[in-house]
């Protein structure tokens, strides 16, 4: 048997290092790699599916072809695979231009080699691509306008915090490592707060659980705001010296009474002035925010708002304190860090264009002209499943003339393929990778070959090049050969600027990022227009069009509105993370379906009363836009007049939540505001 080093890729905060033992080419078992201080023990559920995802015999190993008008696939032969697609690439690019392909890619797992995606499509000549993302770029751009750039202290820092606020964040179930030390934290005599419409796991050992109304995070940290000011509760000395606009922010708050934030987010008095005692008199205190309540349309102002917090108590630069959000302290081989740059509305070149939203993607689609779009590529992502709005997202798909999609499993993405190109596991290729949450760069390293007739993305894209003619010159340079040298070739050439990273320490075990900071802005040198913290933003305003204070409204979609659409979908539609899932991964899987065979509607017990619905009856949520058909759970642990369903259910096993969001834009970032979802429930009859 033998054991490797290696970590996972995967789109979640943990990016855990991890030993893989194989034996006779198959692997055998996963466990934690001591060596990451963020995640030395334990191994999460989705982790250990890894044994089975692997070797899954549902696992797509071979190139499918669409049989002509059905939905059915055909096994076909690489070369039958490439000539199909040259063709179509030849074709369109004579008749139409290369910006008549669509290069979407997601971001179901990271690494250094998926920027050879991107140099392949620039020697075709060029290709549209989206911007924005689906995940958290409104944070990002929020604590880099407020901060000056997307970092925090290392992940056991937290270990030292006296008070820590998970605000909209579920660690227990999203972040287990992170509970890890929480816990130690907690055993040292700290205190837990935890914000959140739902009673989690995370709360359970919680001091105070507030329950906001979903999309009012913002009104609640402005009242907490109002009385740290009002009970001198601050820190007027960090605030001189370090933070730009707090007059202005004062004067921003004066109106924002317990009274008013309580009207506003649906919170007691009591709970906004108990939130404000903690915060004014804890020290060192950490506030973690979560990724849901920042895909609101007004969620940039609200992170603004929650950071601001952090600010004017003087918990920035200190151990146990800060802001946790995002730590791109790993993005040393990204040219900037700045989150605009990673998703500009605009042509950064005369060969690209950006001009599909990520968060309007099948309205986009339809709308482009000049020339207009006749193929899509589809890597690393589900968008039919994972986008706003999916019965526009699947009319955009079906209007196109044709799309490949690169898959290891028949997702409801693939299922709109015309062909299918089997992609890699993480354990068969080897690649280097960051994460944004610990400081650590690791080398994924390949442990097995991949089985049947499956190629890595990077031999995929190498054949095309290839047999397309690219000159040999520009393929050497930019698209690695198929074989492993080739690729560490190339891996070592990105590494080389960074002389303490190589293939061989990184095979060893994870390596921290050259110039990290354990404790973030321990110099109290923030990179802002002004050098201090901006609290007032004229960048914002610049940029985003937006209250250079932190502000207030209510999402567009709203029961604060008192509109004929709140009356007339009066739920709030909360589609919350699992543990089970990394968005729409693993739950093809059977170890993982043993623990979520199904999917259902959570709904409050006063919710489902009114509208007689008792436990697993069927009912329908539905809008104008779509609807689900789910059977019912009664939960005693959410506020009222919020439901929710686990997002990341595939269609094909009934469901689906984005057939019930609308495609928006957050305020700032050009993030995914698909938490702007209202919503009725009905009963169905029983099963």
């Amino acid at each position: 048997m033998e054991v490797y080093t290696t970590a996972c890729p995967r789109n979640c905060y943990s990016t855990c290092s991890m030993k893989v033992y194989v034996e006779n080419g198959r692997i055998c078992n996963v466990e934690a790699d001591p060596q990451n201080k963020a995640t030395p023990e334990g191994v999460c559920l989705r982790g250990l599916s890894y044994v089975e995802r692997v070797h899954s015999q549902d696992r797509i190993l071979t190139p499918l072809k669409r049989k002509q008008g059905t939905a059915d696939f055909a096994e076909i032969s690489w070369d039958e695979a490439l000539d199909t697609i040259i063709a179509k690439l030849q074709s369109y690019k004579e008749k139409y231009g290369p910006r008549s392909v669509l290069y979407y890619y997601g971001s179901g797992t990271k690494g250094l080699l998926n920027a050879v995606g991107a140099d392949f499509w620039r020697l075709y000549g060029g290709y549209t691509t989206t911007y924005g993302d689906l995940c958290w770029p409104a944070g990002l751009e929020a604590t880099r306008l407020t901060l000056g750039e997307n970092i925090h202290n290392a992940p056991w820092d937290i270990e030292n915090a006296r008070l820590i606020i998970m605000w909209g964040k579920n660690p227990a179930e999203t972040n287990i490592h992170q509970m890890r030390s929480i816990d130690l934290a907690l055993e040292q005599g700290a205190k837990l707060i935890v914000i959140d419409p739902r009673r989690t796991r995370s709360s359970e050992t919680a001091e105070l659980l507030i329950q906001p109304k979903p999309g009012t995070d913002g009104a609640l940290a402005l009242g907490v705001a109002h009385l740290l000011i009002k009970k001198n509760l601050i820190d007027r000395e960090f605030i001189e010296k370090y933070v730009l606009g707090f007059p202005e922010f004062e004067k921003r708050v004066r109106d924002f009474t317990p009274q008013r934030a309580s009207a506003l987010t649906d919170v007691p008095a009591r709970y906004i002035e108990g939130l404000a005692e903690y915060l004014g008199n804890i020290k060192p205190a950490s506030i973690s925010g979560g990724y849901g309540m920042q895909r609101y349309t007004n969620s940039g102002q609200t992170m603004r708002a929650i950071i601001a917090l952090a600010v004017i108590t003087g918990n920035i630069g200190q151990p146990g304190a800060g802001w946790i959000y995002a730590n791109l302290q790993t993005g040393i081989f990204d040219k900037v860090r700045d989150p605009i740059a990673f998703f500009p509305p605009k042509e950064p070149d005369g060969v690209v264009r950006v001009s599909i939203s990520t968060a309007r993607l099948g309205r986009d689609i339809l709308d482009t002209t000049d020339p207009p779009l006749k193929m899509i590529w589809v890597e690393r992502g589900n968008p039919v499943t994972q986008n706003p709005e999916t019965n526009t997202v699947l009319k955009a798909f079906r209007s196109l003339d044709f799309r490949v999609v690169v898959e290891q499993f028949m997702t409801d993405t693939a299922r709109e393929a015309d062909i299918i190109l089997p992609a890699k596991s993480m354990f068969e290729q080897s690649d280097v990778i960051g994460a944004y949450w610990h400081p650590y760069i690791q080398l994924k390293q390949k442990v097995i070959n991949p089985p049947g007739k499956v190629k890595p993305e990077t031999e995929i894209y190498y054949l095309l090049a290839r047999r397309l003619g690219f000159p040999a010159e520009e393929i050497k340079n930019k698209i690695p050969g198929p074989g492993d040298a080739e690729i560490e070739a190339y891996l070592e050439t990105k590494l080389k600027p960074f002389p303490e990273l190589t293939l061989e320490r990184l095979r060893e075990g994870p390596i921290p990022a050259p110039g990290t900071k354990e404790i973030a802005f321990a110099d109290f040198k923030f990179p802002t227009p002004s050098g201090k913290i901006e609290i007032f933003s004229k960048e914002a305003e610049e940029r985003w069009g937006v209250d250079p204070l932190p502000d207030f409204s209510e999402p567009l979609e709203s029961t604060g509105r008192k509109s004929k659409e709140a009356a007339k979908y009066p739920l709030y539609f909360m589609t919350p993370n699992t543990k089970n899932r990394i968005h729409s991964q693993f739950n093809n899987l059977e170890l993982i379906r043993q623990f979520s065979p199904v999917p259902f509607v959570f709904i409050t017990p006063e919710d489902a009363e009114k509208r007689g619905i008792k436990n697993h009856d069927e009912v329908r949520i539905f809008n104008d836009r779509g609807e689900l058909i789910l059977p019912a759970k009664i939960d005693f642990s959410m506020k009222s007049r919020c439901i929710a369903v686990t997002n990341g259910w595939w269609i094909s096993e009934g469901g689906g939540v984005n057939f019930l969001s609308f495609g928006r834009e957050t305020d700032m970032g050009h993030g995914s505001a698909f938490h702007d979802t209202l919503v009725e429930v009905e009963c169905m009859g029983s099963r």
